[in-house]
C-alpha cells in the first residue's frame, strides 16, 4: 500500500505538517491544506485516495467542504477529525463520512482507518 495519497485539511498547520511527515515515514503520501476552499480546489487539480478533514475550519466549514468534495468525488472516502468534542450516543456520523476521529489524533488509528478506507473504496 505504498501508493496511498492522502489530503489532510486542518487549520492547525503544525498538526498537519507533522502528520504529513509521520505518514511519509510509513509510505503514505500526504499533503496538507489549511482551509476548505483550498481543499476543494486541490481536489479539482489532483486526485487523492482519502481525505482527512477537520470539522472546524475558517471560512467554509468542514461539513460544507465534505458535501462539495463528495458531490464532485463521490468515491473518495473522508475521515472527519475534530478537537471540539465527539459524537454523542444520539448523534449520527455526518452523511458521507467514512469515519470520525477525535483529536488528539492517534497516528496508528489514523493509519489503520486510512488503509481501511482505501480497501473499502
Amino acid at each position: 500500500m505504498s501508493d496511498i495519497k492522502v489530503l489532510l485539511v486542518d487549520d492547525e498547520e503544525e498538526l498537519v505538517s507533522t502528520l504529513v511527515e509521520r505518514l511519509g515515514y510509513r509510505q503514505i503520501k500526504a499533503q496538507f491544506i489549511l482551509n476548505g476552499a483550498a481543499a476543494i480546489q486541490k481536489m479539482r487539480e489532483e486526485s487523492f485516495d482519502v481525505v482527512v478533514l477537520d470539522l472546524k475550519l475558517p471560512g467554509i466549514s468542514g461539513i460544507e467542504t465534505m458535501r462539495v468534495i463528495k458531490k464532485e468525488h463521490p468515491l473518495v472516502p473522508i475521515i472527519l477529525i475534530t478537537g471540539h468534542g465527539s459524537l454523542g450516543d444520539n448523534q449520527e456520523m455526518p452523511k458521507g463520512a467514512f469515519e470520525y476521529l477525535p483529536k488528539p489524533i492517534d497516528l496508528e488509528i489514523l493509519i489503520q482507518k486510512i488503509k481501511q478506507a482505501v480497501t473499502v473504496k
